[in-house]
């Protein structure tokens, strides 16, 4: 009887240090689950399963070892019951279990299912006798042709999803031309400064002050601004005058503003 009671105490005493192994690796991997989520990784996942598998086939181990005896021929009876406060009991529990009362009792010494429970196992597995392997191989055909199908929709939603990715991403303009093309617009950059031909307009000779500012004309390149159409300045029959005398010097935009100045529809 002593060897019995010395073994079963080294055997509760094996399983009380794997089943806390397996406690603290469950609290680490939980911890990690809610605060660690934004960095966690696939491999630390399977990492954490592999070591929680190692220890729970640890436990089946020593709980089928020759040596352990047959726990299930042991039963508990609780010897004392109070409704106050145990400090031991708190101490062992880590805080889950204040007092070990009547209405405790009855969860925490539990080795069977509740009585609902162990109907509903009952029911299913009565329903599973009753059906013929001929059924049971066409339901489970169904079912993997359903599961088939359902892979196969998730499979073409994530080729999809990531086609429509690319075409997003995909570049549909060139940066150099569109560049090139805002220089243009806001800077005059690359554009010509010659003037067509016969583009010239006339300007009444009676105004203050024009012929000295077609008197420099010459020497000028015209920029057009930006929102308002381009005007050129004409030339008057003495500017003409003036530049008779200079042979050789006279260039080749005044003399095309003379003469669209004398084809002028409003001269007379």
């Amino acid at each position: 009887m002593q060897r019995e009671e010395k073994q079963l105490e080294l055997t509760l005493e094996a399983l009380i240090s794997q089943v806390a192994d397996l406690k603290n690796s469950l609290v680490s991997f939980i911890y990690k689950l809610e605060n660690e989520y934004d960095r966690l990784t696939w491999p630390s996942v399977l990492d954490s399963f592999a070591l929680l598998s190692g220890q729970l086939n640890t436990l089946n181990k020593v709980l089928k070892h020759e040596k352990t005896p047959l726990l299930r021929n042991q039963v508990i009876i609780p010897l004392v019951l109070s409704p106050d406060r145990d400090e031991e009991i708190m101490r062992q529990t880590e805080g889950r279990v204040p007092v070990f009362s009547h209405e405790v009792v009855p969860d925490h010494l539990r080795t069977k299912p509740d009585p609902e429970v162990e109907e509903q196992e009952k029911q299913l597995i009565t329903d599973a006798a009753r059906i013929s392997p001929d059924v049971a191989q066409k339901q489970i055909q169904s079912l993997n042709k359903m599961c088939s199908n359902l892979l196969e929709k998730i499979s073409k939603e994530e080729r999809e999803s990531e086609s429509g990715g690319l075409r997003q991403n995909k570049q549909t303009f060139n940066p150099a031309d569109t560049n090139a093309l805002v220089a243009a617009v806001a800077f005059g950059k690359g554009l010509s400064n010659r003037r067509p031909p016969g583009s010239g307009g006339s300007v009444q000779s009676g105004q203050p002050g024009a012929g000295a500012i077609i008197a420099g004309a010459s020497g000028m390149q015209q920029v057009p601004m930006s929102g308002a159409p381009a005007q050129q300045q004409p030339m008057l029959p003495g500017v003409q005058m003036a530049q008779a005398g200079q042979p050789g010097k006279m260039p080749s935009g005044i003399k095309t503003n003379i003469k669209s100045a004398s084809m002028h529809p409003y001269q007379r």
